[in-house]
């Protein structure tokens, strides 16, 4: 039950898609800091990293427009990504946010806060070129689905991804109270079933031998929690 409450979730959030799609834009940021304006979607960026403080990378699992987008594609196209190549997303990143901070710095940093920036009455797309972005990026999650494997934008591509990974490495620095896994390996069958409905593709099996269930790429969606019949995998709420 739970599993289909989050699949009906990130299925809305991705049909709500158009009308909050401005808010997760990388571009519309740089164009705000060109502007010297702090925008929805910087907002939202930074509401994600605090987040990440306590619930990880839950909005991943549970909220991401584009998971119910890849996560819908599993149908057709269930194959498994492989995490050693996670790092391509950072050359993406990484030039990014110094391009934010290059175009802020020459407009005399920020002075203005505008939440709704570039939307109309509140809503994302309302022309044809908010369609055409829309679409395009659509086109692109779509085709990286079916030729990569599950959630193939959330390893390679994703731009929101990092501010959580850097929260959530930052809550295990701290070591205060979070949302995270535990597992008990004793009662273990190495059924493999939590390998296999992972959809970020961990290995999950090995991180339960290991007793090591933190993961940069773990999304808390709760897949091998629901799925394992020896109920070897456990949400906590803890150090």
């Amino acid at each position: 039950m739970r599993q289909k409450i989050r699949k009906g979730i990130i299925l809305v959030s991705f049909l709500l898609f158009p009308a909050t799609f401005y808010y997760f834009s990388p571009y519309l940021i740089i164009q705000g800091a060109s502007e010297g304006i702090i925008a929805g979607s910087l907002i939202v960026f930074a509401v994600l990293f605090l987040l990440a403080l306590f619930l990880g990378r839950g909005f991943c699992g549970w909220f991401c427009p584009l998971a119910g987008m890849q996560e819908a594609c599993f149908a057709a196209r269930d194959k498994r990504v492989p995490n050693k190549y996670n790092w391509i997303r950072y050359l993406i990143w990484v030039p990014w946010i110094g391009i934010i901070i290059f175009v802020a710095i020459s407009a005399g940093g920020f002075v203005k806060i505008d939440f709704f920036y570039q939307t109309t009455y509140g809503f994302s797309i309302s022309d044809v070129y908010g369609l055409f972005i829309y679409l395009i990026v659509v086109v692109i999650t779509v085709i990286l689905s079916f030729a990569v494997g599950k959630r193939a934008v959330c390893h390679y591509v994703c731009w929101m991804s990092p501010f959580m990974i850097a929260g959530r490495k930052l809550r295990n620095l701290i070591k205060w109270p979070s949302l995270r896994l535990k597992a008990d390996s004793k009662r273990c069958i190495d059924c493999m079933v939590c390998n296999k409905v992972c959809p970020m593709s961990l290995d999950v099996n090995s991180m339960v031998k290991d007793s090591r269930m933190e993961n940069s790429e773990c999304i808390l969606c709760g897949s091998c929690v629901d799925n394992c019949k020896s109920k070897v995998i456990k949400y906590s709420f803890s150090r």
